[in-house]
């Protein structure tokens, strides 16, 4: 089991965490978020892989700009 959560951080902190951060902003779990995620693409075809992928380009640009607008905070 704790491999498994290994894994699972790993990925989450790696990769782009956007159903940990939809189901911190919402209030559910981070595993009901993504058997969301999981279902609603089998059900639409693949449409929230779309809605996924825009929610991780828009966390890791404002992650980007978080680090370097840090830089002028020091002056």
């Amino acid at each position: 089991m704790l491999i498994i959560q290994q894994v699972r951080d790993f990925f989450e902190i790696n990769i782009f965490g956007v159903c940990h951060r939809i189901g911190e902003k919402l209030g559910v779990s981070t595993a009901s978020v993504r058997l969301f995620f999981i279902y609603m693409s089998f059900i639409t075809h693949g449409s929230p892989v779309y809605i996924y992928l825009v929610f991780a380009f828009t966390m890791n640009t404002r992650k980007f700009l978080r680090k370097r607008f840090e830089v002028f905070k020091s002056f």
